[in-house]
């Protein structure tokens, strides 16, 4: 296929990279001249302009990091639907709110053209390994037209609904990732201060239920205080606010996710947001994980949900 990428960062470099591999055609392009060089060193074209890159392609990808990135590039006035030839099918793989993936594909379609919200879960090593779990969103034979290009970054492939339903899935997943993570912490924190190895607990936490992927990758992170980003803190608290503002859309209280999106923004206050999001055990070791709206009406029981801090 003739792909048009937007986006190099952490994640789309690997996944341009196996693009390639694949045997796909793809021209790149990012704020960033660095990037752009490493993936034309890699086989890749680097293009001028947003309307170069868009105009005769069969796909664009897009790999940014936030709703406003992706609204800018896909629909503002240089953007890629103004170039696009009619039928050009684009495929944002960010993580964005529902709204604007509903959005993006109301305008494409406006303009003749096909649109996927795509997230994906894997991080730095899934992008690298081409075995990234893709959430997609849009119609079956859209879905069926991009199959080519997202085998070739995901082994677990699957359309969840239409339009928006891509990003709603992962706003799950980021739930689940965020909501391990800082059980981990904890965890981690609980067996330290114990005097217990860390690392031994963790290796036998692994062989029996407490077993995930998350613990293998995340929890030599944590016991080492390395904090290389393969996911960073800034984005995991962008993706909670996500998880905040879809589930009060829902009226779905987050008695677990809420405190966990005021522990990530309480690490980013503290100037941490370039870290990996296994930092997470730095907020539970110095005792300051912040409390988070809980949206949705308070439970029966007449247990009251925590205040709201921004």
């Amino acid at each position: 296929m003739e792909i048009g990428f937007v986006g190099l960062g952490i994640m789309g470099r690997p996944m341009v990279r196996n693009l390639l591999a694949a045997g796909h055609r793809v021209t790149v392009a990012s704020r960033s001249s660095g990037p752009v060089a490493e993936m034309v060193a890699a086989g890749a074209v680097a293009a001028a302009s947003l309307a170069e890159l868009a105009r005769g392609r069969e796909a664009v990808v897009t790999m940014l990091p936030d709703s406003p990135d992706v609204e800018a590039v896909v629909l503002g006035p240089d953007g890629i639907l103004a170039a696009a030839d009619p039928g050009t099918l684009l495929i944002d793989m960010s993580t964005v709110r529902p709204a604007t993936a509903r959005a993006v594909a109301a305008a494409a379609a406006a303009r003749g053209c096909r649109a996927l919200d795509a997230p994906v879960s894997g991080g730095d090593v899934g992008a690298a390994a081409g075995t990234l779990a893709i959430m997609v969103g849009g119609t079956e034979a859209d879905f069926r037209a991009a199959l080519p290009l997202l085998e070739a970054l995901g082994t677990t492939v699957r359309r969840v609904g239409e339009a928006g339903a891509g990003q709603t899935v992962k706003a799950a997943n980021q739930m689940v990732v965020g909501g391990t993570l800082a059980v981990l912490a904890e965890a981690v924190t609980l067996l330290e201060r114990a005097g217990i190895d860390p690392a031994g607990a963790l290796e036998v936490l692994g062989g029996g239920m407490a077993q995930s992927r998350i613990l293998e990758r995340k929890g030599p992170q944590m016991v080492g205080r390395t904090f290389e980003p393969g996911f960073r803190v800034d984005l995991h608290e962008k993706d909670m606010g996500i998880v905040v503002a879809t589930a009060a859309e829902l009226g779905v209280p987050l008695r677990v996710s809420g405190p966990v999106a005021g522990m990530l923004a309480d690490l980013l206050a503290r100037g941490l947001g370039d870290l990996d999001h296994s930092a997470l055990v730095l907020g539970v070791d110095a005792g300051t994980a912040a409390p988070a709206a809980v949206p949705g009406p308070a439970p029966a029981t007449g247990v009251g949900t925590t205040e709201a801090n921004g």
